[in-house]
């Protein structure tokens, strides 16, 4: 059996386009890989499948490793708890009712850790509308008071 370059860019192609079924962000280097060999089939024709399998294994390993090291190291990192010292004494404005164990919203003027709308605790009642000062962070949740 003779694949040609014309298969892999069809296989290339057709993995692309599966990773907008699966939304996984890994089928496509796969496909890109599919398509550098067959880039590399229409320059120099003459490889065997078995060569052309073991490149395409090769590509897609490399498309793969080179995502995890160098494009993706930061991807899902968050903010939350790297500054709390700035967010501490901000005073904003919140938008849904507080009470003991129960959530609420606040809203800043300016974005704090990215985000102007923050899910908050408090200790005591409080009502919407009113002002709050941020005296702690607690996990992804603000620990606010009465301003």
């Amino acid at each position: 059996m003779n694949i040609e370059w014309w298969h892999w860019t069809v296989i290339g192609f057709a993995l692309i386009l599966a990773e907008l079924a699966l939304p996984s962000f890994f089928l496509i280097w796969f496909g890109i890989a599919g398509l550098a060999l067959a880039f590399v089939l229409f320059v120099a024709p003459g490889l065997s499948l078995t060569a052309q399998l073991a490149t395409w294994t090769a590509l897609s390993l490399a498309m793969v490793v080179l995502w995890f090291r160098v494009f993706k190291p930061g991807f899902h990192k968050t903010r939350i708890g790297t500054s709390a010292g700035e967010v501490i004494g901000e005073v904003g404005l919140l938008v849904g009712a507080v009470a003991p164990f129960q959530r609420g919203k606040v809203r800043f003027q300016r974005p704090l850790l990215g985000a102007e709308e923050w899910v908050c605790l408090a200790e005591n009642p409080i009502a919407a509308g009113e002002r709050v000062r941020v005296v702690a962070v607690e996990g992804s949740f603000l620990k606010v008071v009465k301003a």
